[in-house]
């Protein structure tokens, strides 16, 4: 039996049991499972590792950083996004790795123009430490926008989030948990009224299909897409990183 599973709290939106399910029985590999493991705090992460079964973990919020004190090895990635969502286990060994960064550049990519030279993200966690990383690597220039003020000059409050500023950024990112499933009802407080045909918003969110940040995108006239491509892309990725030693 080969065991792999998924870290976070809580975890009633993750599709990837499903994902992980479908792939096994599509390729014929009856000897594997894929389990959800909604740990309540990261101190109880050790628990996890005396099944000896247990060769990958993905990690979701809101232990994408807080995970980082537990491996013995990370990538490069990791290293510089101070995030990962994805952990290979050998022989006791955890190897740290960042997906994130390989989903979310391949799923953006097919709508991004030559318009979306300025970026607004959402969120300053794990999820978004990837992709400002895809945004400095396609030389995209962004903001990062939080509830909170912060003396670094990048960070914006979505309080300041005026008429100018998002007629500038035409790219909009989602990384925070607003909207997931169950709570729908709940969006990033941007100023959804300034938005136009021009403008491209992902969300990093893929339960519900449509969320109400996208939604109130799409009425715009906006580019709009969640986070599902993105969800697939990373769990193949983390898939090959698991197997490729054996």
């Amino acid at each position: 039996m080969r065991k792999f599973g998924l870290i976070g709290f809580p975890l009633t939106h993750s599709f990837s049991p499903a994902f992980f399910k479908e792939k096994f029985l599509r390729e014929g590999l009856p000897g594997c499972v894929y389990e959800l493991y909604p740990i309540e705090s990261i101190e109880q992460f050790p628990t996890l590792l005396h099944d000896k079964k247990l060769e990958g973990i993905n990690v979701t919020i809101p232990y994408k950083k807080a995970i980082i004190p537990y491996l013995n090895s990370s990538t490069t990635a990791v290293n510089k996004i101070a995030a990962c969502n994805c952990i290979k286990i050998r022989n006791g060994f955890l190897t740290g790795h960042n997906t994130d960064v390989i989903g979310f550049e391949r799923s953006l990519a097919p709508f991004l123009t030559h318009k979306h030279t300025h970026a607004l993200i959402l969120g300053t966690g794990g999820s978004a430490a990837a992709v400002e990383f895809v945004m400095e690597k396609l030389g995209i220039e962004y903001k990062s926008v939080s509830r909170n003020a912060s003396s670094n000059n990048n960070f914006l409050t979505y309080q300041q989030l005026d008429e100018e500023i998002l007629h500038r950024h035409t790219l909009i990112i989602n990384t925070t948990p607003l909207g997931m499933f169950p709570a729908v009802e709940s969006c990033p407080g941007i100023p959804y009224r300034f938005l136009t045909s021009d403008h491209y918003l992902f969300d990093l969110v893929y339960n519900p299909e449509e969320t109400l940040f996208l939604k109130q995108g799409r009425e715009k006239g906006a580019i709009t897409k969640n986070g599902s491509d993105m969800l697939i892309i990373q769990a193949e990725e983390s898939w090959k990183i698991w197997n490729e030693d054996r």
